[in-house]
Parts: C-alpha cells; structure tokens; sequence
C-alpha cells in the first residue's frame, strides 16, 4: 500500500511539472494582400539565439534560397539543430490572399523554446518573404495579435521578370499564381541590393506583353503590412 501511494504521489507531480513547464499555442496566419500568395510556410518555436535574419546584413543562404524559390527545407533544419520545435506547411500548399492556416505548438519551457518564428516567400516577387522574426511568446493565457511588414533578401534584383526560376543566384520570378503574370518585359533593375531589409512593393505595370515589369500593378502591389498572426497562448 505504501508503495502504491507512493506511486500516486510521483505521478501527480509529474503532471504537475507538465502542465507548469508546457503550454500550447494556436498560430493563425492570415494573407492580407490582394493578388500575394504566401509559399509554403515555416512556423518554429525556438530558443532565443535563434533569428532568421539580422535586418541590414546579408542574408544566409538558407533564407536566400527560401526567399527566391520558397524552400524552406534548410531554414527547418538549421532550426531543428539549434533544437527547435517546427510545423512546416500548415496550410498544405500555397496561402491565397485573404486566406488564413492554423499550426498548433506545444512549447515546453524547460528547452528554452519560448519564441516564435513564421517565414514563407511571397509570390510573384523575386525575393520578398513574409516574417515573424523571433518574437518572445507570451507567457500568459490569451490572444495577441501581430502585423507582419514583407522583407527584401536583398540576394536577388528586383527585376519582375517571370520566367520559372526559383533557384539561388538565378534571376526571374517562379511563377505567378493569380494567373495575371505578363510576358516579355524589359526588367526593372539588374541590382541586388546585398542586404535584407524592408520590401519597397512591387511595382508593376498594365502591359500583359510588354512593359519593364511582367507583374500587374493593378492586382500584385502591396502594401505593408502584408500578414497577420494571431497567437493563443492557452
């Protein structure tokens, strides 16, 4: 009988512990842009060390090849050495404008895993991205609520010519999904700017076969902020 209390008496604590040391946390993501989609997005609990990017330094070649091709494969694993807790694609394919994805996290505080992390490219762009750039998560129970500014690589230049590439250091846009994406522009610059920083907008034009911009300045312009997140800490 003494043992069995015993038993008892460890397993409550155990609970206990759980409940004081883990918490979950609803991320809701939502495109606030007209004719913007979102790639595949990266949602990452981690450790405070842990940043995507340094605004006005150049950009590492994992969040390059996120920004200019939308693969988020090297960020994630960067961030599950530095053992972060990630959720990749919630929404399943590409975030359409206007439309939302939830991820749901379980942050164990013991690990340290206490800020949060979103990135996903931003299409048609050459090299603008979307994020949530470790922001401490909250540790009391509620709802907050974030505007997310567009971020230029600055590993690309800005030319706003579509022409399928997606890889690093090659230039063009992959594709652009609304289907309002013209042909046979000219380009904009020729100019990466070597450093992240805040997207100026695409600029766009209203030629659908020529023009200095194969981008709609009708449907692809956008304004900051271009996201919204909404987190539950419960």
């Amino acid at each position: 009988m003494k043992t069995s209390f015993t038993k008892i008496i460890l397993s409550t604590a155990l609970l206990m512990s759980t409940s004081l040391f883990a918490s979950e946390v609803e991320v809701k993501i939502t495109n606030l842009t007209k004719g913007v989609y979102f790639t595949p997005l990266l949602v990452s609990a981690h450790n405070e060390g842990a940043k995507l990017f340094v605004s006005g330094e150049a950009a590492s070649s994992a969040l390059q090849k996120m920004a200019e091709g939308g693969d988020i494969a090297d960020l994630a694993a960067d961030l599950t050495t530095a053992g972060a807790t990630n959720i990749e694609n919630p929404a399943g394919a590409l975030l359409a404008p206007g439309m939302n994805t939830t991820a749901m996290l379980s942050i164990d505080d013991t690990l340290g895993n206490d800020y949060l992390s979103i990135v996903a490219m931003m299409l048609p762009t050459n090299d603008g991205f979307i994020a949530l750039n470790s922001v401490k998560i909250p540790s009391e129970a509620g709802t907050y609520v974030y505007k997310l500014n567009a971020y230029d690589a600055g590993t690309e230049a800005n030319d706003e010519i579509i022409n399928g590439a997606g890889a690093p250091n090659t230039a063009g846009i992959p594709a652009a999904p609304d289907g309002n994406g013209g042909t046979g522009a000219s380009g904009l610059t020729s100019i990466a700017e070597g450093f992240v920083h805040i997207h100026r907008g695409n600029v766009g034009d209203f030629s659908s076969t020529a023009g200095i911009s194969d981008l709609n300045a009708q449907t692809h312009r956008f304004l900051n902020p271009v996201a919204s997140v909404t987190i539950v800490v419960k």
